[in-house]
């Protein structure tokens, strides 16, 4: 279950929620495999729902992606009220030691064109400012054209955020989760906020923040009650309106939560609702016309068919007063709860050569991923796989076959958690998936045993390319 201590648990008849919406909305989600990891239903500031699908463990801190840039416009937030700037400051202002370039759009910028995406640049400027030859992104970002008019051009731009995360460092002397942590993190009771840094240690801003996701409801709670959190004004009520509100227009498009108007770092929905979103499908959705927030963790490729999940199942079920106890509806709901997970791979398969491939320790070709060697280790329920990355060094991942098994390894790309399982599909393949459980992103091993070596088929199913990843390893 999702640890929100700080939230009081309710039945959702009381809040005012059908229990067999939320049940509908749970089963699709799990027939369609659409790829949810976590969600949580708040009602009148009460848990009405809240579910996690195996192997996923909600007690870890999950990759935020671009829901950070909520966070960050919050510390804007603070720094505004704090009277250290303004949203009408020119961008420049902030960095005399810097050099930008001789550009009247870019003289033109403001502190609130960062915030409302609308800098006059005609695309995302991240991928540039990972190019300095310098490290330095400020200075990357100041010397990129703008090529329209600040305020009058939309484009999603994630330099932007990082932009308002240098600001807010320049002018308070702390990173950005420092500066959140007495203001926003403390009081609302959110433990251990990790967040990504830049080669010149200022957050990322427009990603890499990590909290667990009851703390996306803690924070989509805090903003549904105008910045309110046990009685004190956590955030400005004038910011969280200002925020939220339609500040730029994103185009034009009545079925897509895309197109709905832009805010501070907020997304407008349909619905009269407001959301903060990373890639593949991390949500807050703050509905204030239903008071109602919806806290969503996934490994999605289409986000927008989760919000319309959200509208089809669980916007129609919900009612202004509360509703009559359904003892019926209820364990059916509780039965949806507990069917939901991703199965492992199905272990119909025993392998006569498994005993002949343990302990062989395969030397890899040069290959991408920079893996060294490989063994496996084969007992009756389980797979020991070790493994040598270069510059990382020596991992292991012990995958259940026919089960999932969770193993803390060494950091593959920032991921730390996996529940791995595998299976035999004939008698020299052996199949593993491995879920890392702090991200979205889980991949499929194929390994084909020759008498002397191993081919390995890699691919990724979520943010990777299409393409398999091939590996050839030799036996020492």
């Amino acid at each position: 279950m999702l640890q929100t201590n700080a939230l009081p648990r309710i039945r959702p008849e009381e809040a005012g929620v059908s229990p067999s919406a939320i049940s509908s909305f749970l089963k699709e989600a799990q027939s369609s495999n659409i790829g949810l990891h976590s969600f949580l239903l708040l009602r009148h500031g009460h848990v009405a729902a809240e579910a996690c699908w195996a192997p996923y463990n909600p007690d870890y801190p999950r990759m935020m992606f671009s829901l950070s840039k909520s966070f960050t416009s919050t510390a804007v937030g603070f720094a505004v009220a704090e009277g250290l700037l303004s949203v009408d400051d020119p961008v420049i202002s902030f960095f005399p030691d810097k050099h930008p370039i001789d550009d009247e759009h870019l003289k033109a910028m403001r502190v609130r064109h960062l915030l409302t995406m609308s800098t006059g640049h005609a695309k995302d400027t991240t991928g540039q400012l990972h190019k300095h030859p310098d490290k330095d992104w400020v200075q990357a970002f100041l010397e990129l054209p703008v090529e329209h008019k600040p305020g009058t051009h939309f484009v999603y731009n994630s330099g932007a955020t990082y932009m308002l995360s240098a600001i807010v460092q320049t002018i308070t002397g702390q990173t950005l989760v420092d500066y959140l942590q007495p203001r926003l993190f403390e009081p609302l009771g959110i433990q251990g906020a990790k967040w990504d840094s830049c080669p010149r240690n200022i957050n990322t801003g427009g990603w890499g923040l990590k909290i667990k996701p009851a703390d996306i409801a803690l924070f989509g709670q805090m903003y549904l009650q105008k910045g309110m959190w046990n009685g004190t004004q956590v955030v400005p009520e004038a910011w969280v309106d200002e925020a939220t509100s339609f500040q730029v227009s994103n185009g034009e498009d009545p079925g897509s939560d895309w197109k709905q108007g832009y805010g501070y770092q907020f997304w407008r929905c349909r619905h009269g609702a407001y959301r903060g979103d990373g890639a593949f499908g991390q949500f807050c959705l703050v509905m204030p016309e239903q008071d109602t927030v919806i806290a969503i963790t996934s490994g999605v490729k289409n986000m927008q068919s989760v919000l319309n999940l959200v509208w089809e199942h669980l916007l129609p079920g919900i009612s202004e007063q509360p509703l009559p106890l359904d003892e019926v509806q209820y364990d059916e709901l509780q039965d949806a709860i507990a069917s939901l997970g991703y199965a492992p791979l199905a272990a119909e398969f025993t392998s006569s050569e498994a005993e002949s491939i343990t302990g062989n320790r395969y030397i890899m070709e040069d290959n991408e991923l920079k893996l060294q060697s490989a063994s496996f280790r084969f007992e009756e329920a389980v797979c020991t796989f070790d493994f040598q990355l270069e510059p990382l060094g020596n991992g292991q991942i012990q995958c259940g076959i026919g089960s999932w098994i969770e193993s803390t390894t060494i950091p593959i790309g920032g991921m730390s958690g996996v529940a791995a399982s595998g299976k035999w599909s004939d008698d020299s393949t052996f199949v593993m998936e491995w879920r890392f459980v702090e991200t979205p992103f889980y991949y499929t091993l194929t390994c084909r045993f020759e008498e002397n070596s191993v081919k390995m088929e890699i691919i990724s199913h979520i943010g990777g390319s299409n393409e398999p990843l091939h590996l050839i390893g030799q036996s020492e």
